[in-house]
């Protein structure tokens, strides 16, 4: 006895848990309208209103005659019907009820007619009805879940096993045996449908990650090159501080004044170093670690002298070599800048008639350049180009490097449209102040 008492709890658990599934994904009066077709667009909409239209025509036919229904009671079920088709391109769910609660209605009714005889019924399902069920079963498969719809198709089974094999009638054409396997064939359609949806829409999503972290490793790499870029300025700095460490003491033996001009300049250095580092560690702190050092993966030996402005005549002439009308303008008074902003200024000039060059053929470019008090303004501006540029291999992150230099020194970079059909770059470099450059403590112990 204990035995059967165990098999009997565990079934009647296995009952209670699918009663519980059938209420969270059938009782329910969510939302989830069907998406547009991508080439037929609102196609299927139409067709399925169409159809709606045909069952509410036929099903109150069948309903009036041969199932003796009054007229009213024939269309407001075959009403029922219809609108559960069109309510099923919204809330497929609450569609299915509907659908089911007009059949269960309208059989109940032709029921009792059965009892007066003299008329061949189709029970409990009518033609129409059936074509109406099935529409709803497929819209429902294509948008829930399967375990959903095997459950709507049980259901479906269960209420018409009742009617037609438990309930029964007299002198009536069963339409059970027809219905259920239609159902079937209809909701593994839907079901296989919607699993080919979902599919190709993973596969957009995996494609849309796949550019995305192309992006970010080509900015990841952008980034790297940026950091052992600025690890050579630093290099420099901490070169000339020990140098002057190493000679200030042996100047004189007393601390006169050049010994103390000295020590200020190796200070001064040291500052403008911690303050470099400072920088790189805000912008790579946690998304480049290891990445600087990565060896030679640009091509360019790691330990090269770096380029600043006072090579960019060179750059120019060399621009002017390939092709490219290039003219230069500097206002302001022209001094040395920190290094990572005559490095960033540089490679963005760089980057700028290296598109020119690329996506403009004939036209002419004018590069300038304003130095102000507390920053340096560069702007690459070129006219519209002569012919149609021809396919440009590459990954296209010209922009997003130039922007990356830009923000990390604190300053802005735009790029857009110029007046005739050209294209302008302006990047605006803060250069910082003296007595906020110094750094914190905290970075002094970094």
């Amino acid at each position: 006895m204990s035995r059967l008492n165990r098999v009997a709890d565990k079934g009647a658990g296995l009952v209670v848990r699918w009663l519980r599934a059938v209420r969270d994904d059938l009782w329910t009066w969510r939302a989830d309208p069907l998406p547009p077709s991508t080439w037929l667009r609102w196609l299927p909409h139409g067709l399925v209103c169409l159809a709606a239209f045909g069952v509410l025509l036929g099903n109150t036919a069948q309903y009036a005659d041969p199932g003796g229904l009054h007229g009213g009671a024939a269309f407001l079920i075959a009403l029922a019907e219809a609108g559960a088709m069109v309510a099923a391109l919204w809330r497929p769910v609450p569609a299915w009820w509907l659908s089911t609660a007009a059949m269960l209605v309208g059989a109940v009714l032709v029921h009792a007619r059965m009892a007066v005889g003299g008329h061949a019924f189709t029970w409990p399902w009518t033609p129409a009805g059936i074509v109406a069920h099935l529409f709803v079963l497929l819209l429902l498969a294509l948008r829930v879940r399967t375990r959903a719809s095997v459950e709507a198709l049980a259901l479906t089974a269960l209420v018409t096993y009742l009617l037609q094999g438990v309930w029964g009638g007299v002198d009536y054409q069963p339409t059970g045996q027809i219905l259920v396997p239609l159902s079937a064939v209809v909701v593994v359609l839907g079901t296989a449908l919607r699993g080919r949806r979902e599919a190709r829409a993973e596969l957009v999503q995996q494609a849309s990650l796949t550019a995305e972290e192309r992006a970010r490793r080509t900015l990841l790499e952008e980034r790297s090159r940026i950091a052992r870029e600025l690890h050579d300025v630093v290099a420099h700095h901490m070169s000339v501080i020990s140098i002057q460490a190493q000679v200030a003491p042996h100047l004189v033996q007393d601390p006169p004044e050049e010994l103390r001009e000295n020590l200020a300049g190796i200070r001064q250095n040291a500052v403008e170093a911690l303050t470099e580092l400072r920088r790189v560690l805000d912008v790579l702190r946690s998304e480049n670690v290891g990445a600087h050092q990565a060896g030679d993966a640009s091509g360019t030996a790691p330990h090269a002298p770096q380029p600043t402005l006072d090579r960019l005549e060179a750059l120019v002439e060399n621009t002017r070599a390939a092709g490219l009308t290039v003219t230069t303008g500097i206002t302001g008074e022209r001094r040395p800048l920190p290094p990572g902003v005559e490095l960033s200024a540089y490679r963005i000039v760089q980057e700028a008639l290296s598109n020119v060059l690329r996506h403009a053929p004939g036209a002419t470019a004018h590069v300038a350049l304003a130095y102000g008090p507390h920053h340096l303004r560069v702007e690459v501006v070129n006219t519209r180009p002569a012919r149609e540029a021809p396919p440009s291999p590459g990954a296209g992150h010209g922009l997003l490097g130039m922007r990356e230099r830009a923000a990390m020194l604190g300053g802005s970079l735009t790029a857009r449209p110029w007046t005739g059909n050209g294209y302008q770059v302006r990047a605006h470099l803060p250069l910082g102040s003296r007595t906020d450059a110094a750094p914190h403590p905290k970075d002094a112990t970094a």
